[in-house]
């Protein structure tokens, strides 16, 4: 479907379509609309805060009411922290038109049920994956860029579980902007992308990083220089996750016994319970400071 019928499709006019990015002047709202100001789209940064519109402004954009930025938006992108998206979600959803699409970062507060509902639009969710370890850098610029969305190509996973092949068009091309540059868009449901965020990510992946500085601090306190701590260990963590993740090659016998000793002394036995769906409540209703889902 070529851009004129989407924009067609979706109710934009088909020269141009229309974003609205609330809490442009924040974290990822900057991120997001650094990349959005070089696309097609004729973009509106909104903000609230005295600081992040003077970042708005310091970056030659201007900053527009968000009352009348997102009353013909075709795509509203909610750039706020979590526990702001229902409030924000709240003044933002009824004055939309018919067949817009509302576009989350995180799934936390779609899954939980903060935003306020609207049968008559789209609910959009998509967070980067950030630049794979396994990624192919071939510039200074790519091993820079760790987070993504500046050098190195990285791959999205995304929610939409309304409209048809236009609106899903839309978000993607949206979505792939936003992150550029982008490999991919994996497309999930908000559950399995909760699963993934946070579940896999944070409560898992992003806890075993911060607790291998801690393994690294350990080490130094035992007396043993620093330089060699960290070669030893940043070298064995890239072979440990190609072994690991990949079976690139087989780790030793006497590797694996040492393994076998540390999941007894380090893991728990029921570890994979956080994968229940109880325990994905619980961590959501714990991120986002409330007391119950509300699906």
């Amino acid at each position: 479907m070529s851009t004129i019928e989407q924009s067609h499709a979706t109710g934009a006019d088909p020269a141009t379509v229309t974003v609205a990015v609330v809490g442009a002047g924040g974290k990822m709202g900057t991120r997001v609309s650094n990349n959005l100001a070089g696309s097609r789209f004729a973009i509106r940064y909104c903000e609230s805060s005295p600081s992040g519109r003077e970042r708005i402004e310091a970056a030659g954009r201007t900053v527009s009411d968000t009352d009348e930025a997102v009353v013909d938006a075709d795509v509203v992108i909610l750039a706020v922290p979590d526990t702001a998206l229902g409030p924000v979600s709240e003044k933002v959803v009824p004055q939309l038109r018919p067949g817009a699409v509302v576009l989350t970062l995180d799934p936390a507060a779609a899954y939980a049920g903060l935003l306020q509902p609207r049968e008559d639009i789209h609910y959009a969710c998509a967070h980067p994956c950030h630049p794979s370890v396994f990624l192919e850098r071939t510039s200074p610029e790519e091993w820079a860029d760790t987070f993504g969305g500046i050098a190195a190509p990285q791959e999205v996973v995304a929610a939409l579980e309304s409209g048809d092949d236009a609106v899903r068009d839309l978000t993607r091309e949206v979505v792939s902007t936003m992150y550029a540059p982008v490999v991919d868009v994996h497309w999930v449901t908000v559950e399995q992308l909760a699963y993934l965020e946070p579940t896999t990510v944070e409560v898992i992946g992003c806890m075993l990083g911060e607790f291998l500085a801690e393994v690294r601090e350990t080490a130094v306190d035992k007396g043993i220089p620093r330089p060699a701590v960290e070669a030893m260990l940043y070298g064995h963590i890239f072979i440990a996750l190609t072994n690991g993740l990949r079976g690139s090659n087989p780790f030793s016998d006497a590797c694996l016994r040492a393994m076998d000793y540390g999941r007894e002394h380090v893991i728990k036995d029921d570890w994979k319970k956080v994968f229940e769906q109880s325990e994905l409540d619980r961590v959501i209703c714990q991120m986002l400071d409330i007391d119950e889902i509300r699906r």
